[in-house]
């Protein structure tokens, strides 16, 4: 029987109250608010055990079991090489496949909003793209964009419709302010807490890997400094941060009895650069025996601009592997990585199966951009390949979704919001963009392939309708076309070919009609205090 509830928006106050509560044996400092201004900032309070929570009083009468519960799983920087999805045969992650095993299907054909951490997860976690918010990358914060900050976030809309959010890792992107505290999207939770240490490198000489930089390699890259790998500092994964954000997940599902529906998002920073875990998961692929990405020569050579010149060149950090042959090396420590995080996640998801939450929470698991490994000349995210925009997308629903299932249904990252809503029978959000696929979820096998839309920066934009990608960069006025059914590592730039101009056409009138200018830059904001 479908259930319906109404929800009675609060009106804003102004309290502040303070005080202590004990979760499994520790004890945390809270503080409850009521809002004033959506882009207000709420006050946190530390206990001093690295460890903080910030908590809003939602007013919903709403008891757990009424509603399903949403475990959703961010994984930073994490492509395809996951073996349930067939982008390495290579790598080892059984606790991944064992929950595809057991009802977490894949969505085979899942993108990106954008091929950068900042606007994806914007995009994502807003339901509304890039280029009507003119968050395009990792400086623009959401909450200082005049078409973003409004935005109602999905773990806002949650807790907005009767459940308890709560997080701990990396969901939003992180913005460091000089005259304020750091913004980790604690303010769109009920209850966020401060993501754990870790371990560091055995080594203290940088970078640990030993791989030098190129003399003209500009020293501001990101990559100059943080394409690096080595074992840690001890052998022991159960010190890792993520490793212990999966177990305080695991221990709320054991020892918490939720008042009401929870919605908890836990973020995964591995394998985002640097690369340091353990030495064990290094010691699972012997150098010798690692395969690498096929790739082709001069792969950039048919991508041209308007006047026919190449328009790509091979990314600084590719050159710099492949003067010293390194390529063998950062394969594996990319793959020991992987193992890693799917520790974290047997670790995490065996937590849920064991507790009495197991058959009644929708589990998502996503990465928030591809990645590449060595495929276009390049490491690393950004740009519009497939490589790129390609994510890790897996959906469990209980008593739904079928073991062992790859759907080839194309969806979108943004589809998440919608999907979510409708799944656990709450008000659509009119100011989504995505499509919800929750009928793809109860028929994996149905046609869905709705065209969709990947963003990296101001005007470039790809267009995937499940067979064809067709690439509009606009900076550097270049058009791309790939075939899927005939190229799916895109080797072969399409986009003058004749025979697949009615394609070209039909896929460039999806084009956004409009673009946002690109939203204020945190370094570019006025002093805040």
């Amino acid at each position: 029987m479908n259930k319906t509830f109404t929800f009675k928006k609060m009106h804003h106050t102004k309290y502040i109250s303070f005080f202590v509560f004990k979760v499994l044996n520790l004890s945390f400092c809270l503080v409850t608010y009521g809002k004033t201004k959506p882009d207000t900032y709420q006050p946190i309070l530390t206990d001093g055990s690295n460890n903080l929570a910030v908590l809003k009083n939602t007013g919903s009468d709403i008891k757990n079991g009424d509603k399903p519960n949403v475990l959703f799983i961010a994984i930073d920087d994490l492509n395809d090489w996951v073996g349930c999805m067939g982008g390495n045969p290579q790598v080892k992650t059984p606790n991944l496949d064992k929950f595809n095993a057991e009802g977490g299907m894949v969505m085979y054909k899942a993108v990106a909003p954008a091929t950068v951490c900042g606007p994806s997860r914007s995009a994502l976690l807003t339901g509304v793209h890039a280029h009507k918010t003119g968050v395009y990358g990792n400086r623009n914060n959401l909450k200082y964009s005049p078409k973003a900050k409004d935005l109602v976030t999905l773990p806002e809309y949650f807790s907005q419709n009767g459940y308890t959010s709560l997080t701990m890792g990396k969901i939003f992107h992180k913005h460091r302010y000089k005259d304020k505290d750091d913004d980790h999207g604690q303010w769109a939770f009920d209850e966020y807490y401060k993501t754990l240490g870790g371990l560091g490198p055995l080594s203290n000489e940088l970078p640990v890997n030993g791989l030098p930089n190129l003399e003209d390699e500009s020293p501001s890259s990101y990559h100059y400094r943080a394409f690096d790998w080595g074992p840690t500092s001890e052998n022991d994964e159960t010190q890792m941060k993520d490793y212990r954000t999966a177990k305080w997940a695991a221990d709320q599902f054991q020892n918490r009895d939720f008042e009401k529906p929870f919605f908890m998002a836990l973020g995964i920073s591995k394998p985002h650069l640097t690369w340091y875990v353990p030495q064990k998961y290094f010691d699972m692929y012997p150098l010798d025996e690692i395969e690498l990405p096929e790739t082709i020569p001069d792969d950039l050579g048919d991508i041209l601009d308007k006047n026919g010149k190449q328009a790509y060149k091979p990314q600084d950090t590719w050159r710099r592997v492949e003067k010293y042959g390194r390529h063998k090396e950062a394969v594996r420590a990319y793959l020991a990585t992987i193992t890693f995080v799917d520790d974290c996640i047997g670790v995490l998801l065996d937590g849920l199966k064991n507790s009495k939450y197991a058959n009644n929470t929708i589990v998502v698991l996503w990465g928030d951009h591809g990645w590449h490994l060595g495929e276009k000349m390049r490491y690393g995210k950004t740009e519009l390949w497939q490589e790129s925009s390609r994510v890790p997308m897996m959906v469990k629903v209980p008593g739904v979704t079928p073991n062992n299932k790859k759907c080839y249904g194309v969806v979108n990252l943004i589809d998440m919001y919608p999907t979510l809503l409708e799944l656990c029978e709450l008000p659509a959000n009119p100011k989504n963009d995505g499509h919800s696929f929750a009928e793809l979820l109860r028929n994996p096998d149905m046609d869905w392939n709705f065209p969709t839309l990947t963003t990296m920066g101001f005007g470039n934009h790809r267009i995937f309708d499940g067979r064809y990608s067709y690439i509009n960069h606009k900076s550097k006025e270049v058009e791309q076309l790939y075939d899927h059914q005939k190229d799916s590592m895109e080797w072969t730039n399409l986009i003058n070919d004749p025979e697949y101009e009615d394609v070209k056409k039909r896929l460039k009138k999806l084009l956004p009609e409009s673009n946002e200018p690109e939203s204020i830059r945190n370094n570019e904001l006025p002093a805040l205090h």
